[in-house]
């Protein structure tokens, strides 16, 4: 694809992707932290969800990273392990786009997930599909390093998948899927949004319509709808999709890292607000029995 780039605009898109990949792992590694040694209570199954699209996330960041420097030792194990792993890590993470979008639908639905193991399995599923596609990959040695050029002149080696049809067949194929059905529990979830929104008469209110707007780009990042603008890397638009692609993918881990933050915050506080409603309900009822 970057054949039809110049080589600055390619400069541009890796210096943007890296950066932006650096940040992203940095506040992934934070959340991850946060997660499994700061918080005491006990997650819950979107929480749990969550954090392995996290850990899916900051090694495919991670992957990219030290691609382009594993690839330079000219080692062909080392560049096929390289390269299997970033795959994994790329097909775990829409895998988990997948699953992310599968129990919102069963919360929608009001379908119970209160089942026996229910995210065990949901974590097996998300985790060994993708390597079910990545060792027959390896059982067929698919993996090599391929030369990426921008102007005719060769600007980059990295580890990855040599042959174009099997990139298409398998990467592109798996994330189509994907995205249609993400982008359906979005489309559902924005109805829904909406529809309950319009009954309430506070919702003409300002911040209200913001809080809105917030939680559907939430949603749109968290299900990694952004990862679509790839469909449109054609004619006049090949070049602003690729900017726009890349600057969302490669912050997506910051991006879901302040909407986990903010999230949190928002548990926090309706649970205080609880807890002091509670405390007043109690003191009430002292004061009545009292009086």
């Amino acid at each position: 694809m970057t054949g039809q780039i110049s080589a600055a605009d390619l400069k541009a898109l890796t210096q943007i992707t890296k950066a932006g990949c650096g940040m992203s792992m940095f506040f992934l590694g934070v959340a991850l932290f946060m997660h499994f040694l700061i918080r005491k209570n006990k997650a819950s199954q979107a929480v749990q969800i969550l954090m392995n699209l996290f850990i899916a996330l900051f090694f495919l960041n991670l992957t990219f990273l030290i691609n382009e420097s594993i690839a330079n030792l000219d080692n062909m194990a080392a560049c096929v392990v390289m390269a299997a792993f970033m795959h994994y890590s790329m097909l775990a993470t829409f895998t988990w786009f997948f699953m992310q979008a599968l129990h919102l639908y069963f919360n929608l639905q009001k379908v119970p997930t209160d089942i026996k193991y229910y995210v065990f399995k949901i974590c097996c599923t998300g985790w060994i599909i993708p390597s079910l596609v990545v060792v027959g990959l390896l059982s067929a040695s698919k993996y090599d390093s391929i030369h990426i050029s921008a102007d005719n002149e060769t600007s980059a080696t990295m580890c990855w998948i040599p042959d174009a049809k099997i990139h298409l067949g398998v990467n592109i194929g798996y994330y189509i899927i994907v995205f249609f059905f993400t982008l359906t529990i979005f489309i559902l979830t924005a109805v829904q949004i909406t529809y309950f929104a319009s009954k309430d008469a506070k919702a003409k209110k300002n911040g209200s319509t913001k809080k809105r707007f917030l939680s559907l780009l939430s949603l749109f990042i968290l299900l990694g709808i952004t990862w679509g603008f790839a469909f449109f890397s054609y004619g006049p638009l090949l070049l602003p999709s690729y900017y726009i692609f890349t600057i969302l993918n490669s912050f997506q881990g910051f991006f879901l890292f302040v909407y986990y933050y903010f999230s949190s915050r928002i548990v926090v506080d309706d649970k205080k607000q609880l807890e002091t409603q509670s405390s007043g309900t109690e003191n009430t009822n002292i004061s009545s029995s009292t009086g």
